[in-house]
């Protein structure tokens, strides 16, 4: 599937199939694909909405955590650090499965899409555009966001785990 064009159009779909007699027929698959479409969508705007939120939360107890632990109370602040450290890891636990979550959710919809696809003329997501990106199994060619994004909170926990034993083992 080097070209495009060989992926893109469904050689199953012609204009034969658009006749009058199936139009209504035609209308609905083609309005309940634009609606497969926007769903998914819109599924990848709140994912990038769930990664802003924790990200922002994450910096937010960061900073009270450090705030509140230097100076005067570094002494004292061993049982704040650990509570800051368990929150800081469970909202990296959250955050990981969510965006695992998220990419299960678009797989599907994504398979839903391609389903559709062989009704209409054209296989515009499922094979041609994936198919231009080497369907992910080459990360010089195309990385997956959802791959990367999996990571982020994972890197995290490790950052904090290794902050707190560094803070700790002073």
């Amino acid at each position: 599937m080097n070209d495009i064009g060989d992926a893109l159009w469904n050689t199953e779909v012609g204009p034969a199939d658009y006749s009058a007699a199936g139009d209504r027929y035609r209308q609905a698959v083609l309005d309940q694909y634009k609606l497969c479409v926007e769903m998914a969508d819109r599924v990848s705007a709140r994912r990038n909405l769930t990664n802003t939120f924790f990200l922002s939360l994450n910096s937010a107890v960061v900073a009270v955590v450090a705030a509140v632990s230097s100076g005067a109370l570094a002494e004292a602040s061993v049982p704040l650090l650990v509570a800051g450290l368990v929150i800081l890891l469970v909202q990296c636990a959250a955050w990981y499965v969510m965006v695992r979550s998220y990419r299960q959710l678009n797989r599907a919809k994504y398979a839903v899409i391609g389903a559709f696809e062989e009704r209409l003329p054209a296989y515009a997501y499922s094979r041609a555009e994936w198919g231009a990106l080497g369907e992910g199994r080459d990360w010089r060619r195309y990385l997956p966001l959802t791959y990367v994004e999996q990571w982020v909170p994972v890197v995290f926990a490790v950052a904090y785990l290794m902050g707190f034993c560094a803070v700790v083992s002073r």
